[in-house]
């Protein structure tokens, strides 16, 4: 954070100086990444309270909020992007940028957000509220790239007068035309993320999971006739719930503790679940969940199509 703030000072004036668009874009993202890592470290903070009667399982979503809000403003960036890469295209003054100050900016820009971006990856694989101020520094760090790839473009081929540069082409539009392509590569890259965020907001079972697979592994187990009423969801990154009904058959002998102990290390130990609530039963009689067994109708997880 410390780093991205400090050489945003240095892009913001950098960007007036030299008219470049991409590099005050790329100012104004680095923003978007101080306060996104900042976001981060305070969803960490509020996550590490413990849970209370009123909020069982602690305050750990704060960390998918955190990672949903940054995924949100770097879309918001794209757009505001966008729209200044059209009114510098299609406004009614020309373009100009000074090749030189961008470069030199830009390339300390690439410098910073690489550093910070190695500090970030090597969490980032493992939370989804690091994932996301690590995409916020992924998409800038990319920004630089385009900076840098403008700024020497512009410096070999645009002239004073643009309609005298080469091949007739006005080289100062490189500038939001590399704005705009970095815009759709923010939108691709942090894509992912966010379907993965409304995943687990929905309770929709972790994509790592194969429910289908689970729940024919356990009904594999001696003594488990049926397993029906099954929920599998996300807490927060690297912590799975899963809660079932499991029908026992009557004539099995070995006692529902023997069951009960191998689904449990079945859950935990084959498919990293550390929440798991299981209740056994004789009959299903007296049950009164929704008795959704769409296991029974697959082998495995269905395609896409």
């Amino acid at each position: 954070m410390v780093l991205i703030s400090t050489y945003m000072l240095a892009e913001v004036v950098g960007g007036i100086l030299s008219g470049s668009l991409a590099l005050i874009a790329d100012a104004g993202h680095m923003l978007t990444d101080a306060a996104a890592i900042a976001m981060a470290l305070v969803a960490m903070w509020i996550a590490e309270r413990v849970a209370t009667a009123e909020r069982t399982f602690g305050y750990e979503r704060t960390e998918v909020l955190a990672a949903m809000l940054n995924t949100i403003a770097l879309w918001l960036i794209a757009g505001w992007i966008v729209f200044e890469a059209y009114h510098r295209s299609f406004g009614t003054e020309d373009p100009h940028v000074d090749g030189l100050p961008v470069l030199i900016v830009g390339t300390g820009g690439l410098l910073i957000n690489i550093a910070a971006a190695w500090v970030l990856h090597r969490s980032s694989g493992h939370s989804m509220n690091v994932e996301g101020a690590f995409q916020h520094v992924l998409a800038d760090l990319m920004g630089s790239v385009g900076v840098i790839i403008s700024a020497i473009l512009i410096l070999f081929f645009a002239q004073d007068n643009p309609a005298d540069a080469l091949w007739g082409f006005n080289w100062f539009l490189v500038d939001p035309i590399l704005s705009v392509l970095i815009a759709l590569l923010i939108l691709w890259s942090s894509r992912h993320l966010m379907f993965t965020v409304m995943n687990v907001l929905l309770e929709g079972t972790p994509q790592h999971i194969d429910a289908y697979e689970l729940c024919n592994e356990i009904e594999e187990v001696e003594g488990v006739t049926l397993i029906h009423d099954v929920h599998i969801w996300t807490i927060t990154s690297g912590s799975e719930a899963f809660t079932a009904h499991i029908l026992v058959d009557p004539s099995y002998e070995g006692g529902n503790e023997v069951i009960r102990t191998t689904v449990q290390d079945l859950i935990h130990n084959r498919y990293g679940i550390s929440h798991a609530t299981i209740q056994l039963e004789q009959t299903g009689a007296t049950c009164k969940e929704d008795h959704h067994v769409d296991h029974l109708l697959h082998t495995s997880r269905p395609s896409a199509s």
